[in-house]
């Protein structure tokens, strides 16, 4: 297990320097330097000598390797820089928002998580063929649709016409249950379909009609039996949809008006605030290599298998070299 555990801890380690070299150096072949982006944006006068010195302060006048290793030594320090837009450090500028966003996509993650086990369960547990070929198609419509549409359509219905809730974030359960529920949907896609999927390959297995004969519940069946066999797929799956789940964050955060990493990132792009761009996107893939570690390191607990067969493995290769 400790091996296991180190070789996945170090391959995130490995992914995550090269997500910073890839954007690093994505923003080093740009024609000029940010701040020479950033001050072009702007139609005031700028007076070069501090334009220079805006350079010198950030460093962006020092050859690029010298940069990439200073802004490297900054990340490992949790640093990622300054905005230059507001002057902030951009820890402190995503800090100040990243709670609502995190309230929301954790929210949708639950929500996401509910809508695909009770997929499963009216799936697996239903006597109607018709009714089961319905629900079963439920997941692959919730994934065509877009979120922004859906978000406009319940502000839409729900809103204006029928005044349920406010059309701006107001402090209450429905102005983040709304959304959050908007966000849900088309995440909940995905896991639903390789839940059904394990679900029925675990029910096909002799060990479960021997559960069946001797008077097991269809729903005792599942979470005794299906459940924990079809939860390291679905996992994986919902640690594959953390990118979608952020990307729909900033559409769902923009439509229902709510302050979050979506508002600070359209201000940074309307602003060509690459400083704070490379700091959004550097944080989204900490974020994305995280909860891939902890599924990774979760698997080993629900299939014992996992580290077993990397063991047998290693001594396999290790008997070529003896």
């Amino acid at each position: 297990m400790l091996r296991y555990a180190a070789a996945r801890i170090g391959q995130s380690l490995l992914v995550l320097l090269l997500a910073f070299t890839v954007i690093f150096w994505g923003v080093s072949i740009l024609p000029t330097d940010p701040v020479s982006i950033f001050v072009a944006k702007g139609d005031g006068y700028f007076n070069p000598e501090i334009v220079e010195q805006v350079k010198e302060f950030y460093g962006y006048d020092r050859p690029a390797y010298v940069q990439y290793f200073s802004q490297l030594n900054q990340l490992l320090h949790g640093q990622f820089g300054f905005s230059l837009s507001s002057g902030q450090a951009v820890t402190d500028r995503i800090g100040s928002v990243i709670g609502e966003t995190l309230k929301l996509a954790g929210t949708a993650t639950v929500l996401a998580l509910a809508f695909a086990l009770a997929t499963l369960l009216l799936a697996s547990t239903t006597r109607f063929e018709w009714l089961r070929t319905f629900i079963r198609s439920i997941p692959p419509l919730f994934s065509a649709i877009p979120t922004f549409w859906l978000g406009l359509v319940v502000l839409q219905i729900f809103s204006v016409q029928l005044g349920l809730f406010s059309l701006f974030p107001d402090g209450s359960l429905a102005s983040l249950l709304v959304p959050a529920t908007v966000l849900a949907v088309p995440i909940s896609a995905p896991i639903a379909q390789v839940l059904l999927k394990n679900a029925e390959a675990t029910l096909a297995l002799p060990h479960i009609n021997t559960a069946r004969a001797k008077g097991g519940s269809p729903t005792w069946v599942i979470r005794r039996h299906v459940l924990k066999n079809a939860a390291g797929p679905a996992l994986t799956v919902t640690a594959t949809t953390i990118g979608a789940l952020l990307g729909g964050s900033v559409v769902t955060e923009t439509v229902f008006s709510r302050s979050g990493l979506g508002t600070v990132l359209l201000q940074a792009v309307s602003n060509q605030d690459i400083s704070l761009i490379q700091g959004l996107v550097l944080l989204t893939s900490v974020v994305i290599v995280g909860v891939n570690l902890l599924v990774d390191l979760l698997y080993p607990v629900l299939d014992p298998r996992v580290t077993k067969s990397q063991r047998q493995g290693f001594s396999t290769r290790l008997g070529r070299f003896t």
